[in-house]
């Protein structure tokens, strides 16, 4: 099966956060895993160069804007670099094959009846880049998902894109089990789309806003951050052109996933759909909206000083435990509270006492009174149970069924005490230390999506027959 994948795009008016962090990893054990599954993937990711955020950032930090955005993209890359992410494609919005495609899907829009211009006075949220309606605002006026900031009153023609003659055809869509996960986030686009969908605009007017893509045919309007940036899932696929078979092999023959946060439900299962439909364009298959990460109680922020950076994990904890702690720790599709103290932890117990201590017992045994390695095991350790947790998103019950068996293995040892056995009965000692080790390389292949290094060092290390350097060093805690 060809299957496509692709996390959002990150917007670069700021370093990565852990939350990027976060999708980005769940995306790839992802793809790792269903690579192993013989399934043919193309995973991208990228990132959103254009708006009035980006513009306003820049020129507050006084540089050029393409310096600028030259700059945040290649932080995401080397977190890319960091985490160890195995993506097929990093698409730049900046790119002139995305120009192209976003110019593109503005054409067949327009040639369907589905664009139009207007004059247009609203509230607009420079945080959200998108005009907000009253049921979008708090009490005292301000952006639900950007409280510092008060929308503001703003009138210019801009050209619209006609949402709402989609309504029907987006609940059909929507009626279609499993095309959003978790499923209440399903309901809650339904919901959304039964209390009636308004037209939003598409452009901005070029003397305001100048950094974007250019309107077909109206040098005087660039293009709406948000109509040009989701063209990437398809942009990053070759389309239109497809000179390589890409866009028709793994978007209209294959299965689509999006991986998104819980706040673009409207503009992924929604705007985006309604374009593609517009476009005559198949729609995503799936979508996957994963929660938010908080710490101590409250959502993180700079002047709260509770920012936990990715490269903060990375550079204590390793890449391999980074991913750990990220896919077993923070839940998939609710909110998680996470701080340093627990990061510890987490980091101590399950890996440092727990997987890493477990690798040195019994490659210990093995190299002392094995004379020879273990064979390759032939068999899969991959269980339907693990494979059902990781087609229903569930990474952190995937994971807990890995600890699982360590914690077997674990206790298998302490249980036929090997180390006593082998000194009384050596072949019968010899036999079960050799299970172990067989067992222990079953658990390097678990881990292959998860902790791809800690895999490749594990099953290195049984058939090598040679216990390892430590895997997971300790650390001072907070």
């Amino acid at each position: 099966m060809a299957r496509y994948l692709t996390t959002t795009l990150p917007y670069v008016n700021a370093d990565p956060h852990i939350g990027n962090a976060l999708e980005f990893v769940q995306a790839d054990m992802l793809a790792r895993t269903w690579r192993l599954a013989g399934e043919d993937v193309f995973f991208s990711s990228g990132t959103d160069e254009h708006g009035q955020k980006i513009l306003q950032a820049a020129e507050k930090a006084g540089k050029d804007v393409h310096d600028y955005v030259d700059h945040y993209s290649n932080e995401f890359k080397k977190l890319g670099e960091s985490l160890n992410l195995s993506y097929d494609a990093f698409i730049r919005t900046t790119n002139p094959e995305h120009y192209a495609a976003a110019q593109e899907m503005w054409r067949r829009c327009d040639a369907k009846g589905d664009i139009y211009k207007k004059t247009y006075s609203g509230l607009y949220c420079v945080g959200c880049e998108a005009y907000k309606t009253e049921k979008e605002l708090t009490e005292d006026g301000k952006c639900v998902l950007h409280p510092s900031l008060t929308p503001e009153v703003i009138s210019e023609e801009n050209y619209f894109f006609r949402l709402s003659k989609y309504q029907d055809a987006l609940l059909e869509y929507l009626s279609r089990d499993g095309v959003i996960v978790p499923e209440w986030r399903r309901e809650e686009a339904i919901n959304f789309v039964k209390g009636g969908l308004e037209d939003f605009s598409i452009s901005r007017e070029k003397i305001r806003l100048s950094w974007g893509v250019p309107v077909p045919g109206d040098d005087t309007q660039v293009m709406y951050v948000w109509f040009d940036a989701l063209t990437n899932y398809i942009s990053t696929l070759g389309w239109p052109g497809d000179a390589d078979g890409l866009f028709k092999k793994f978007w209209e023959e294959g299965t689509t996933v999006q991986v998104a946060g819980k706040d673009q439900v409207r503009f992924q299962s929604l705007m985006w759909q309604a374009m593609l439909m517009s476009a005559d364009i198949k729609n995503t298959d799936q979508v996957f909206y994963h929660g938010f990460i908080n710490s101590g109680g409250q959502r993180m922020s700079k002047s709260l000083g509770n920012v936990i950076s990715p490269y903060d994990l990375t550079d204590k904890y390793g890449t391999d435990a980074t991913r750990y702690l990220l896919l077993r720790h923070v839940h998939p599709v609710e909110d998680s509270d996470i701080t340093w103290e627990r990061l510890d932890e987490w980091y101590l117990a399950n890996l440092v006492n727990g997987l890493g201590n477990l690798v040195a017992r019994v490659m210990k045994l093995a190299e002392t009174h094995l004379e020879e390695p273990v064979a390759r095991p032939e068999a899969s350790p991959f269980t339907d149970e693990y494979w059902a947790a990781i087609n229903a998103f569930n990474f952190h019950q995937a994971l807990d069924l890995v600890w699982a068996r360590n914690q077997a293995l674990d206790e298998r040892i302490t249980r036929e005490e090997p180390f006593k056995l082998v000194k009384i009965d050596v072949e019968a000692g010899k036999s079960l230390i050799a299970e172990l080790a067989v067992e222990l390389y079953q658990i390097g292949r678990l881990l292959n999506p998860i902790m791809p290094a800690t895999n490749e060092l594990i099953k290195a290390a049984v058939l090598a027959n040679k216990k390892p350097e430590n895997l997971f060093p300790r650390i001072e805690t907070a």
